[in-house]
């Protein structure tokens, strides 16, 4: 058989397209280990620097406080079994509270100089620090299993991911500078709401602050974490006991909670129920006593991302808290029940106890906002000038 000249071209693309075939999933592999590889060295670089931030709030950052910090980083929590679902709330709270006992013991070792406001900063700081750490090494262990295996699967599975880690460390690292700086954080958003009703001096219970106001002729208790430390403070069982105390007939909370991509930062969402986040231990406690008593159970939230939960507060979650103040203003007026617990729920980081002192916080406020999103532009043109190269 003889082959004419016209049969090569053909002849070819047909040997192109099996050695493609073959070659073009390696090719392709190596692109994203390369991609990957590059996210890991981000996250290593923000981990090394969210770690050196924190040595510096702790001010005597010596090689043995490094090395006990470097430890820490591997702290973990082991959930309580849950075959058995009864008393499984219990276990969680007991978990929960050996948790915090233990980084407050860590911090009061290598922060002896620091004030009571500063170790919780810092307790506060060392979580998102230790959720930096640990997506570090989970990413470098998946760019090791892939490069042993040879899995393209596995690469695309950790590609379709790895956009939303790396947003979610940068914003994790900016919460560490944040919160080691006691500066208010989006999450903040349920305290600043219940500073601006806290007109007296408040009581002080178990790292919570609690005062009980007069609003439209209705007694109202007003609950949240003790600022200006980065605390969250035990909200189930301090609630637990006001209710007790002061016969409440009706509980308003007021939380972050994640938005919709089609939302817009700082929207507001009205419900019933109580809107308290976390792993559950809180929100129970209020939920068993509320439903034996029959209170009333309403709720506001603000909407933001996940990533702008942890970033400083900006300035429409101010406007949107501002707004929750009113609305609340009007339920409390229109409220047929007389005595009222108001609880403001997240972390209340940069927030005071008291309204008088709010004006140099929303100040602040308006300052980081203009900040955080000079550093959001410049990220995304970051992430812009890279992606050509790198791919998405």
């Amino acid at each position: 058989m003889f082959l004419y000249q016209s049969d090569f071209p053909s002849i070819l693309w047909i040997l192109l397209f099996f050695l493609m075939m073959m070659f073009y999933p390696r090719l392709l592999l190596y692109q994203l280990i390369a991609r990957f590889t590059r996210t890991a060295m981000l996250l290593e670089s923000l981990a090394s620097k969210g770690k050196n931030t924190i040595l510096r709030k702790l001010k005597n950052g010596g090689e043995d406080v490094r090395k006990k910090l470097d430890s820490f980083l591997n702290f973990f929590v082991i959930p309580p079994v849950s075959l058995d679902p009864f008393g499984i709330i219990k276990k969680l709270e007991h978990m929960e509270n050996l948790e915090e006992s233990k980084f407050l013991y860590f911090v009061e070792r290598v922060g002896k100089n620091l004030t009571d406001d500063e170790k919780w900063n810092v307790i506060s700081a060392l979580s998102a620090e230790i959720g930096v750490y640990q997506l570090s090494k989970i990413v470098k262990h998946y760019i090791e299993l892939i490069q042993k295996t040879n899995s393209y699967q596995l690469a695309l599975i950790l590609q379709m991911q790895l956009t939303m880690i790396e947003k979610y460390s940068k914003s994790m690292y900016k919460a560490i500078e944040a919160l080691s700086e006691g500066k208010p954080i989006g999450d903040s958003a349920g305290p600043l709401l219940a500073s601006f009703f806290i007109k007296k001096k408040p009581k002080e219970i178990d790292n919570m602050v609690y005062s009980l106001e007069k609003i439209h002729g209705k007694r109202v208790v007003v609950l949240k974490a003790k600022g200006p430390g980065a605390r969250i403070g035990k909200l189930g069982r301090v609630a637990e006991f006001l209710i007790d105390k002061y016969k409440i007939e009706k509980i308003i909370t007021v939380d972050a909670a994640v938005k919709l991509e089609s939302e817009k930062t700082g929207e507001i969402a009205e419900g019933v129920g109580v809107a308290i986040g976390g792993i559950g231990v809180e929100k129970a406690t209020i939920e068993e006593i509320a439903t034996k008593k029959k209170i009333v159970l309403d709720s506001y939230v603000v909407k933001m991302s996940q990533e702008e939960a942890l970033l400083p507060m900006k300035e429409e979650i101010l406007e949107g808290v501002k707004k929750v103040k009113g609305l609340i203003e009007s339920n409390i007026k229109e409220s047929k029940e007389k005595r009222i617990l108001l609880i403001g729920v997240g972390n209340t980081s940069g927030i005071p106890n008291v309204s008088s002192d709010l004006e140099k916080t929303i100040e602040e406020i308006l300052e980081n906002s203009k900040r955080i999103k000079k550093w959001e532009e410049e990220e995304k043109k970051k992430e812009e000038k890279f992606r050509w190269f790198l791919g998405p």
